[in-house]
């Protein structure tokens, strides 16, 4: 009897050893990622029965919660919803929460462990629990000029400050206006939801840092040429065979530059001119005598393939793929085959050449502030990495000055500053539209902004279109609304 009484108590502990383990990992170590997910419809009723934080530029609310007289009692309303929907994405009863508003979700409701004390203070004193502030980084005059420079057309705009990381802009169109997705009528809010995702334009994608990705085109000559200069092996004097066509090894496929003949004229072309008048046979034999496990390498440091970049919303990894043949290799050395980039990733490596070299982390948050006015987390620039020497930054910012001054991104010319940059017009497949780029910094000498802008289905001109004739003159507007302020 003794013995089977000993059975089942050993039994019974190792149950209660179970649960207690298990309800230990629920509430303690799986609280933050529970609390997170959209799915919690516990934690998503308790965000519209508190005063959820606003998110503000330069200090004014762009979304706060307004009382409502429904059981929710507090209504989500975004002032100017469209312009910032890239950045605070969206607030809904059953769709889940997207942008800022989601990735901050915990603190903006007010139930962030470091608010731990004003959720006791508020059950105690019997006061409605609010959530944080939330200031962002984006400057209201450069996220309007970047707005209306877009116009129409399909695409994105990044910009930030490469001293600090902080993103002054990001817009992303077809857009969408978070109020209709904030209503309180469920049926409402699925009908437009699904509406939508069904729109042919993916409104409710941030093209600036997700989606299916667009190849840099030539953009991606600047990630080849920084990983040539730290080589040690070239100089921008570096000359290579420049035929008008090349037939690719163990290939039919002919590549050619843009302009259809020899680049620049001469029997050879030099880095720096293969740079400023855009050519890609140069770069195509560069790439395979570079090859790619060290191209990759230096991609790599500029933020390729990290998917833990966070700003505070996840960012789609950019793609510099391994290729498996020497055709492979010579045809995405110039932006093209599977590589695939965000236009932040693109503005990333402008701003790594600002700022001498060192890369600093995005970020769209500036502070987050509880209700009793205590900052709770303040903008402080993280180094992410030092992708070249200050050596290789400066002969970069000056082969890029040459690309505007007098090279293939002439648009984005600015009297009296030098501009730094680079045009990409990439390719997509047989009769398909063109994907239309710039990247590129000013003032070359003092950097206050590095931008990136892609111009989606040839901005509507099917393939008679190229980077300096849409995306160039985009940016320019841009960058003058930063060094106008």
């Amino acid at each position: 009897m003794n013995k089977e009484l000993r059975r089942v108590s050993i039994v019974v502990l190792i149950m209660f050893l179970a649960l207690f383990g298990s309800s230990t990992v629920i509430q303690v170590f799986q609280q933050d990622n529970l609390k997170a997910d959209s799915r919690n419809v516990r934690t998503l009723y308790a965000s519209f029965s508190a005063e959820r934080g606003p998110i503000l530029v330069a200090g004014q609310p762009i979304a706060q919660s307004v009382p409502s007289t429904d059981e929710y009692k507090y209504q989500r309303q975004y002032s100017n919803g469209p312009l910032y929907s890239a950045v605070t994405g969206y607030f809904t009863l059953n769709q889940g929460n997207t942008g800022v508003e989601g990735s901050l979700n915990d603190y903006l409701s007010g139930t962030a462990n470091q608010q731990f004390l004003d959720q006791l203070n508020a059950i105690i004193t019997g006061q409605n629990p609010k959530g944080a502030a939330v200031e962002l980084t984006i400057d209201p005059k450069v996220q309007q000029a970047a707005w209306d420079a877009l116009g129409d057309y399909q695409g994105a705009v990044v910009a930030l400050n490469p001293k600090t990381g902080a993103i002054l802009a990001m817009v992303s169109k077809p857009t969408f206006d978070p109020n209709t997705l904030a209503v309180h009528d469920s049926k409402q809010v699925i009908a437009t939801y699904k509406q939508l995702l069904g729109d042919s334009g993916q409104p409710l994608i941030n093209r600036a840092i997700a989606g299916s990705l667009n190849p840099p085109g030539s953009t991606f000559k600047l990630v080849v040429t920084a990983t040539a200069l730290e080589s040690g092996k070239y100089t921008p004097d570096s000359e290579f065979p420049n035929p008008g066509a090349l037939q690719l090894p163990q290939s039919s496929t002919v590549i050619t530059n843009a302009e259809g003949g020899s680049c620049g004229g001469g029997a050879t072309a030099s880095i720096a001119t293969a740079l400023r008048l855009s050519c890609n046979i140069p770069f195509a034999q560069l790439g395979l005598a570079l090859g790619n496990s060290a191209i990759s390498a230096e991609a790599k440091k500029f933020g390729f393939g990290d998917s833990g970049i966070r700003i505070p919303m996840k960012v789609t990894p950019s793609v510099y793929p391994s290729t498996d043949s020497d055709a492979q290799q010579m045809i995405s050395s110039f932006g093209q085959g599977n590589d695939r980039v965000t236009p932040l990733q693109m503005a990333m490596v402008s701003a790594t050449v600002a700022n001498g070299g060192q890369l600093m982390s995005p970020t769209l948050i500036d502070s987050i502030t509880a209700p009793d006015l205590s900052v709770l987390q303040k903008l402080q620039p993280t180094v992410y990495n030092t992708p070249i020497s200050s050596a290789t930054a400066t002969t970069m910012t000056q082969l890029m000055i040459n690309n505007v001054a007098n090279g293939a991104a002439s648009n984005a010319r600015i009297s009296g500053v030098d501009v730094a940059g680079k045009t990409g017009t990439a390719q997509n497949g047989q009769g398909a539209p063109y994907t239309l780029w710039f990247t590129g910094f000013a003032p070359a000498n003092d950097p206050q902004v590095a931008v990136a802008v892609v111009v989606e289905n040839g901005g509507g001109r099917g393939q008679s279109a190229f980077g300096n004739l849409l995306a160039a003159p985009i940016a320019k507007k841009v960058i003058e609304a930063v060094l106008n302020r």
